[in-house]
């Protein structure tokens, strides 16, 4: 399933995408009481475990078997307006230092020639408060407006409680998967010397899109298979693949939860790899007008565009 939350004049709505059209959840689901009650949100769903996923997928079997109820509940993905599937994640963590192409070239930036590959991951938390959807405008911060950077990178997100699990266990706990740009103001993030002050760069509103859809597990049944790509106005500029990272998803998933108690609809993501634009030769950075798009098969695109605070 790709579950992705609807604008209405009422707030979000959750909902499924069906090929070039979304189906309407609670629209769906007071037409087909007998599916049983939907959540009223995609993390709410989460946060019914399996039953919730159960329900979501019933109501999609039902819609799509009654040809008759067709436009009471399915309306045309060009003309609904998407938001951010997960708005209000608990928790965040970009790892970083995962792929062996970003740890080069940000090293080499920093004039280390033949960098130590970390042994553990290496990661931070996200604002929440910085998410934002698919559509919706990456802000430069007046204050740092000059050197802001893209990281795009596939993250999974949780589906139930845990703590402290072994990495044979972690996909257990994993409910599906999405996209994040780790937004990055590089003349904080990197800039300023000390570890808080390089996070801090990281932070500023809409510095987090997410999005475009939460894909169940169904939709990507090897992740390790996944390559994801991010595009600045149509250029290829990020080429990831698992061959490339440091550590397989499911050891980065154990290694935070031996510290992290997470909930359904926390998120975690896998790092992003090399061919950011602070570690390119010239740099490259995002500007007034710039559409960044970063794409995985299985979730679509996740696009935003930039644009100055003033």
């Amino acid at each position: 399933m790709k579950l992705v939350s609807i604008r209405s004049e009422n707030g979000l709505k959750p909902g499924a995408l069906i090929g070039e059209n979304v189906l309407d959840f609670t629209k769906a689901a007071a037409l087909f009481p007998k599916c049983g009650p939907v959540g009223k949100s995609l993390k709410h769903i989460l946060s019914l475990g399996q039953a919730g996923l159960d329900t979501a997928k019933a109501l999609i079997d039902a819609a799509t078997g009654e040809s008759d109820v067709f436009s009471d509940v399915f309306s045309p993905v060009k003309s609904t307006p998407l938001a951010c599937p997960l708005p209000d994640p608990g928790i965040i963590i970009c790892a970083g230092q995962t792929y062996r192409s970003h740890v080069l070239e940000m090293s080499k930036r920093r004039g280390i020639k033949n960098p130590e590959m970390p042994e553990t991951p290496r990661g931070f938390l996200k604002n929440p408060n910085a998410v934002i959807g698919p559509g919706d405008d990456i802000v430069l911060p007046a204050s740092h407006p000059n050197h802001v950077d893209f990281e795009g990178e596939f993250a999974f997100v949780i589906g139930k409680d845990c703590h402290d699990i072994t990495g044979e266990d972690a996909m257990d706990y994993v409910a599906g998967y999405t996209l994040i740009n780790d937004v990055s103001a590089r003349d904080w993030a990197g800039g300023k010397g000390t570890r808080d002050q390089t996070l801090l760069g990281k932070q500023f509103p809409t510095f987090c899109p997410l999005g475009p859809v939460l894909a169940t597990k169904d939709e990507i049944p090897n992740p390790a298979s996944v390559v994801l790509t991010t595009h600045l106005n149509g250029e290829l500029m990020q080429t990831g693949r698992a061959d490339d990272l440091l550590f397989p998803m499911e050891e980065i998933l154990s290694w935070y939860s031996r510290f992290y108690q997470f909930r359904a609809g926390d998120i975690i993501t896998t790092g992003t790899p090399g061919g950011t634009g602070h570690g390119r030769d010239p740099k490259i950075f995002l500007a007034p007008g710039d559409r960044i798009e970063i794409s995985v098969d299985g979730i679509g695109t996740l696009t935003n565009n930039v644009k100055s605070k003033f």
